[in-house]
């Protein structure tokens, strides 16, 4: 049965007995489904650092913004940033924007180099594994000063 533009399958025809067959439903969706590989997880992980910083930049030029408003309430805002907690975040901060910057540059070669589709699966880990890296690098010096070690 040829297939049409769309990806359905032309309707049957009728067999000479005037019964038609069943048609039966493909094995696969058709067009890009996700089903949770490689491909899925970098879109959604992008996504959703992407949207962490987003916020983070919001807060930032707000809690900025009040140096102008009252240098003490600035201080008072600054301050708060000084406990474990927010030391905690930005820790994630600085997780979210490595993850979101190597893979954005996944993301350039996939669009821009010819071969870029064909190795994306590879690509993904090895930006995985270069995120461990530079986490693994910058975490214990940052929570030794977070922490008061």
């Amino acid at each position: 049965m040829p297939d049409t533009a769309a990806g359905s399958v032309a309707a049957p025809r009728p067999s000479s007995t005037g019964v038609r067959p069943k048609i039966r439903a493909p094995r696969r969706p058709a067009g890009t489904v996700y089903r949770g590989r490689e491909g899925m997880w970098s879109w959604v992980l992008h996504r959703i650092t992407g949207t962490a910083i987003y916020f983070f930049l919001l807060v930032h030029i707000l809690d900025t913004a009040l140096v102008r408003l009252s240098p003490e309430a600035y201080n008072a805002v600054i301050n708060t940033y000084k406990t474990p907690i927010m030391g905690l975040g930005e820790a994630g901060l600085v997780a979210a924007i490595g993850f979101h910057a190597l893979n954005g540059l996944r993301i350039i070669l996939i669009d821009f180099w010819s071969v870029g589709t064909k190795y994306h699966r590879a690509m993904f880990w090895i930006v995985i594994l270069l995120w461990v890296v530079l986490l693994a690098a910058f975490l214990p010096r940052h929570l030794m000063h977070v922490f008061g070690g």
